[in-house]
C-alpha cells in the first residue's frame, strides 16, 4: 500500500496546482480513481470552471461518520530547488516535491485507502478543496454546499503536516489589501495633490498601534505568541520621487484568537478611514478581503481529538499556522488536525515528506476507519 501511495503522490506532484493555476485536471484524475474504488463522487466547480472541490463518499449514504480533509493547491515553487519541484524525487527515505508535505502526501494516503473505506460500516468522506493557500476559498464554498446538500459527518481530520501529532486549536487568519487613491502631481507642489503614499504610511502606523493594543488585550494564553497579531507584508506606492503618489496599497494580515479582537481592529480601522477621508476630500480608501478564516477553538468535547489522542498516544496541542479546520468546526463537526510531515518543510525549496511518515499515516487512517 505504501508503494501505491507513493506512486499516486508522484502523479499528484506532477500536476503543478499552484493557487493561481487550474486544479481541474488533478481533481478529475483523483475522481476517476475514487469512482473506480466504489466512491460516490461530486466535483463542485468554482465560477470559472477551471477549479473544483472534490467530495468522495464511501459507505452508507447518511449523516455521521468521518471526513478526511485536504487541499489540492500548493504555493509557488520559487528558486533554490535541487531538482524539478514538480517531479517527485525519492532519495534517502524522503519524497521531494512541491506539495509532498503540504499536503498532497496526506491526500495520497486517503485516496490509496479507498478500497479500505469502501468496506466501512460508517460513512467516510474524502473532501479535497481548491485555493486553501490563498484564503481557504474552496473550503468556504464547500461549507456552503454542505449546509445545503452534502451529508454532514460527525468527525473530521484535517491532514495538515503535524508529524502525526494531534492539534486541537489554532488562530484565525484574515488577509486584506487596502488601496489608497489620491491625486498625483508635480513633487514641487505637494499641497496641490493628495499623496496616497502618505495616507498608506499613516494606515500602517495605525496598524502598528493596533498590534500593540492586541498584545495588551491578551498578554497570556496557550498560543505562541498568546495575543492576536497583525503583520504588514507589502507596501507599494507612487511612480517616482518627484511625483506626488496618486496610488498606493498595503497588503496585511490579522491572526485573531477570538472574534472580539477581529471586531476591535475592524472598528478602529473604520474610524481611521472616516477621519482620513473627511480631513482630505478626494482621498479614497478601500479594503479588499481575500479571506477570513476561522480559527480552530479548543473545546472540552471533541470526539475527533479524543480518538486521535487515544490512537497515537499524543497529547493534543496548538499550532501557529492556519488551516481549514475552523471552517468544518463551524458546521458543528468535531474537528482535529493530524497529518504526516513537518510544517517546517512546507513553503520552502526542496520540500519533502519522509516515507516513514507516509507509512505511519496509512496505518493511522486504517485504525481510525476501524474504530468509527
Amino acid at each position: 500500500m505504501l508503494e501505491d501511495a507513493i506512486d499516486l503522490l508522484a502523479q499528484m506532484v506532477a500536476h503543478p496546482t499552484v493557487s493561481d493555476r487550474p486544479n481541474r485536471a488533478l481533481a478529475e484524475m483523483l475522481a476517476d480513481r475514487l469512482r473506480g474504488d466504489g466512491a460516490r463522487v461530486r466535483l463542485l466547480p468554482d465560477a470559472t470552471g477551471e477549479k473544483a472541490n472534490l467530495v468522495a463518499s464511501f459507505g452508507p449514504d447518511r449523516p455521521g461518520g468521518l471526513m478526511l480533509s485536504g487541499h489540492l493547491d500548493v504555493v509557488p515553487a520559487g528558486e533554490g530547488w535541487s531538482s524539478d519541484p514538480f517531479r517527485l524525487r525519492r532519495e534517502g527515505g524522503r519524497l521531494y516535491g512541491r506539495g509532498s508535505c503540504d499536503m498532497k502526501g496526506f491526500v495520497a494516503a486517503c485516496v490509496a485507502l479507498g478500497p479500505r473505506f469502501a468496506a466501512a460500516d460508517a460513512p467516510v468522506h474524502i473532501a479535497l478543496t481548491h485555493d486553501e493557500e490563498v484564503g481557504c476559498v474552496g473550503a468556504g464554498a464547500l461549507a456552503q454546499a454542505m449546509r445545503r446538500e452534502v451529508p454532514r459527518p460527525a468527525l473530521c481530520i484535517v491532514g495538515e503536516p503535524t508529524r502525526l501529532g494531534v492539534v486541537e486549536g489554532h488562530k484565525g487568519c484574515c488577509e486584506y489589501t487596502t488601496r489608497f487613491t489620491g491625486r498625483d502631481g508635480h513633487g514641487s507642489a505637494p499641497e496641490r495633490g493628495i499623496n496616497a503614499a502618505e495616507a498608506a504610511a499613516r494606515f500602517v502606523t495605525r496598524l502598528s498601534a493596533l498590534a500593540q493594543e492586541l498584545k495588551a488585550m491578551r498578554p497570556d494564553g496557550p498560543f505562541d505568541p498568546p495575543w492576536a497579531t497583525i503583520n504588514v507584508g507589502r507596501v507599494a506606492a507612487g511612480a517616482a520621487r518627484n511625483v506626488i503618489a496618486g496610488q498606493a496599497e498595503v497588503e496585511w494580515e490579522m491572526r485573531p484568537v477570538s472574534q472580539a479582537e477581529a471586531s476591535h481592529v475592524k472598528r478602529a480601522l473604520a474610524d481611521h478611514v472616516a477621519a482620513e477621508t473627511t480631513a482630505r476630500p478626494g482621498l479614497g480608501i478601500e479594503t479588499e478581503c481575500f479571506g477570513e478564516v476561522e480559527g480552530l477553538r479548543p473545546v472540552p468535547e471533541n470526539a475527533a481529538r479524543d480518538l486521535l489522542a487515544e490512537l497515537t498516544g499524543a497529547a493534543p496541542g496548538l499550532v501557529a499556522f492556519s488551516t481549514e479546520a475552523g471552517i468544518w468546526q463551524g458546521l458543528g463537526i468535531d474537528t482535529a488536525i493530524c497529518g504526516p510531515g513537518d510544517i517546517a518543510q512546507a513553503h520552502r525549496p526542496d520540500e519533502y515528506l519522509e516515507e516513514a511518515q507516509l507509512a505511519a499515516c496509512l496505518d493511522l487512517l486504517q485504525r481510525v476507519a476501524a474504530r468509527i
